[in-house]
């Protein structure tokens, strides 16, 4: 598949990108979902005021390491100021794109003037562009979103505006912010704004199949496709997506892969974060791996209990031996996720 700019200084082997996801997309996450086919992956939001005040949490989320790049390191803020000082702290870690957040939807981020907040302030949204790119010596992009309030598509003249003010690449989901996560994703809105710019568009939302990936590239013309909460779990849609722009045929992974990808997960958040902080945060991993495999309820339950890695593993090790007896009754492989 031949390369893809997402702008300057940067070109991707493929149009599929890792967005980013709070609590997710860590860095063995980003590891696997590389692996899988992602040609680009989002780091989890960072607070620009909290580089600011030089956080050593926050710095530990732009760990980012050379088996996993390209990384796209993504940052919110309130305004131009914290980007700059944020900018100034990191100024020697590794990444490969700047994003700046206006996009999430959370009450918290929203309040603060940060996330989909400066999608109502264009003039502010614009200046913090400026500023990262005046500093910047990486490809800065835009999460967008198709507007702030219910039935309002701003994202058009918003991407033209931060596209004038240097921004290399914009990321639009279809929906607004009033909607969440909520309905079905309008990409038509995304086709507007790749209609609206010259800069390349990342298309986002309800890809949830390497099919859906290969239509949002057809019907809005975008020029990436971003899969975030379709990856959950499903590190495999990557593979499943690139055999569709193939047109070749991609089988769902097999309950045996399934495990093994669990097994290796596990051990790697155990080896970042130790065994504690490592299974709890893996809980949520496994609940996303089995759903709507035969005794993911039961495994969750029991998962949620577990506190060592010898007990994580020996529930993963019965459930996958007492499905695998059972699966003929759901077939060779899992159900699609489509």
């Amino acid at each position: 598949m031949s390369e893809k700019k997402t702008g300057e200084g940067l070109k991707l082997k493929n149009p599929l990108i890792l967005g980013p996801m709070a609590g997710v997309t860590d860095h063995p996450f980003r590891l696997l979902c590389h692996e899988m086919g992602a040609a680009l992956a989002g780091t989890e939001m960072v607070s620009a005021n909290a580089l600011k005040y030089g956080n050593k949490k926050t710095l530990e989320f732009i760990d980012i390491r050379e088996d996993e790049r390209p990384v796209s390191l993504q940052l919110f803020g309130p305004d131009a100021e914290a980007f700059a000082a944020a900018l100034d702290k990191i100024e020697g870690y590794s990444y490969d794109v700047l994003d700046i957040n206006m996009g999430c939807p959370m009450p918290k981020i929203v309040k603060n003037g940060e996330g989909s907040a400066l999608m109502q302030n264009p003039a502010k949204a614009e200046a913090i562009v400026r500023e990262c790119v005046r500093r910047s010596d990486r490809p800065v992009t835009v999460k967008l979103r198709a507007g702030f309030s219910m039935g309002e598509r701003t994202a058009p003249e918003l991407a033209r505006r931060l596209e004038a003010a240097g921004a290399s690449a914009v990321a639009v989901h279809g929906r607004t912010r009033e909607q969440y996560y909520t309905g079905n994703a309008d990409w038509s809105i995304i086709r507007e704004v790749k209609e609206a710019v010259r800069i390349p568009v990342i298309g986002n939302g309800d890809v949830t199949s390497g099919k859906r990936a290969k239509a949002m590239l057809k019907e809005t013309g975008c020029d990436f496709v971003m899969i975030a909460r379709g990856a959950r779990g499903n590190p495999w849609i990557f593979r499943e997506a690139l055999s569709a722009l193939d047109s070749s045929s991609s089988e769902r992974p097999s309950l045996k892969e399934i495990h093994a990808m669990m097994l290796r997960h596990l051990r790697m958040q155990l080896e970042e974060k130790g065994e504690h902080l490592g299974i709890c945060q893996m809980r949520k991993h496994i609940a996303w791996y089995t759903a709507g495999l035969p005794g993911s309820s039961a495994l969750r339950d029991q998962v949620n209990r577990a506190g060592t890695y010898g007990e994580v593993k020996d529930l993963l090790d019965n459930w996958f031996e007492e499905t695998a007896l059972n699966r003929s009754s759901c077939g060779a492989n899992p159900p699609s996720r489509s």
